[in-house]
């Protein structure tokens, strides 16, 4: 198969997944990942090098090709000369993009990340994720000029506006946030969307299992290594503040403090070592930049242009991890063993840990970069998330009291 082949069956795959994008726009965002993914980089002139010596092109005329992907209308070739241009409008990108990850997915719980990555003191990229074999594919973001000073609540609402209806039913989106963006507006709308929000939250607060009188300081449910708990009740004693949800609470050995999550899951259907899976977005964030595509070396100044480039990095991403996600899954030994988390049982007997000697999106593009060299078909691959621990079936409803019983017999 020649290079032109791999180039089309790619752009065949892209505009299948975007058709809300007119045809130059999606050939041509077919062309910027195609390169981005074997230039390792998502730097113009790196990639129209790779595109120029790969198909035989001008360099200088794909230049200005993929950068007119991500200019406005008003900067496009002939546009002064009163021809009409198209402008992308990013947002219209991403319920497709959510949607072609979906297209393949094996299992029914689907794990997000909300988080904030910066670039120096230039900008700050509000995204969503969906966390995958130990990274991260943004499916939502929102580029803010960095020393800019306003509020990101309507930003977050509107990424995640952008997902309504977008999960089929039946399915389980469990999405994951830090500290730093506790808000009770934002576990409110994750909630609205039929998705349930994991929010870790300060050890400075307070919380009042159900059935209970005084509120008690969340660091107390646990309060030492190998402690847990996990209950309903109402967090934080402010009235303005107070919220009904699910406190899972988990002290792990050789941790410096416990997670204080909260969820509107019932306590028999969470489990608070799931937020483990958050840290997963921190290295997506590492290959977008220095351990991927070098987004960090962007000489962009213009948010408004960095939100379109950043659809290049969201596809090029999505495809290296589909075909290196494929590929460790064939590969037994790179393969780890299924996630463990604590489920409130007697604590398993440790045993040494594996880790991944390669990245899923390393092993990406070395997989399809084998391919173009030896003239095979270009792998698309398909996601096939780790699996993770099932929901437990609902308990029978207890007793009155009861709960409350256990849960003083717990933290004390």
């Amino acid at each position: 198969m020649s290079r032109r082949d791999g180039l089309y069956q790619w752009t065949q795959e892209v505009t299948t997944a975007f058709p809300n994008l007119s045809a130059p726009q999606a050939t041509v965002l077919a062309l910027y990942s195609f390169g981005a993914a074997l230039a390792r980089s998502c730097g113009l002139t790196a990639v129209a090098l790779v595109l120029a010596t790969l198909l035989k092109g001008k360099l200088n005329s794909l230049c200005q090709r993929l950068r007119e992907f991500y200019q406005p209308a008003r900067a496009k070739r002939g546009a002064k000369r009163g021809i009409k241009r198209q402008e992308l409008d990013v947002t219209t990108c991403f319920a497709p993009l959510l949607r072609w990850v979906l297209r393949d997915w094996s299992g029914c719980q689907l794990p997000l990340a909300l988080d904030a990555t910066t670039l120096g003191s230039r900008f700050v990229v509000l995204c969503v994720s969906v966390v995958y074999r130990g990274s991260a594919i943004p499916v939502a973001w929102k580029v803010l000029p960095a020393k800019a000073k306003e509020a990101w609540q309507p930003h977050w609402l509107a990424l995640l506006g952008q997902f309504q209806g977008a999960v089929p039913e039946g399915d389980t989106a469990v999405v994951f946030t830090d500290r730093g963006l506790w808000a009770r507006w934002l576990f409110e709308a994750i909630v609205a969307l039929g998705w349930h929000p994991m929010m870790r939250v300060n050890l400075g607060g307070s919380f009042r299992p159900a059935g209970w009188y005084h509120f008690r300081p969340l660091k107390s449910f646990a309060a030492q290594a190998g402690a847990s708990w996990q209950g309903r009740g109402t967090a934080f004693a402010t009235k303005a503040c107070q919220l009904e949800c699910t406190l899972l609470a988990y002290w792990g050995a050789g941790h410096a403090e416990p997670w204080l999550v909260l969820t509107d899951l019932p306590p028999a259907r969470g489990d608070a070592g799931w937020y483990a899976l958050r840290a997963w977005v921190e290295q997506g964030f590492k290959d977008l930049k220095r351990g991927g595509l070098q987004w960090q070396h962007t000489r962009m100044t213009d948010p408004a242009r960095a939100e379109r480039l950043w659809l290049v990095l969201a596809v090029t991403t999505l495809w290296l991890l589909r075909v290196g996600g494929e590929a460790e899954q064939d590969d037994a030994q790179a393969t780890l063993p299924p996630l463990r988390l604590y489920t409130g049982g007697e604590p398993e007997r440790p045993r040494a840990r594996r880790w991944r000697l390669v990245s899923v999106f390393r092993r990406g593009w070395v997989v399809i970069l084998a391919a173009l060299i030896a003239h095979r078909r270009l792998p698309l691959g398909r996601l096939v998330p780790e699996p993770l621990p099932p929901l437990p079936e609902l308990p029978a409803p207890a007793p009155a009291g009861a709960g409350a019983r256990r849960a003083r017999e717990q933290v004390a």
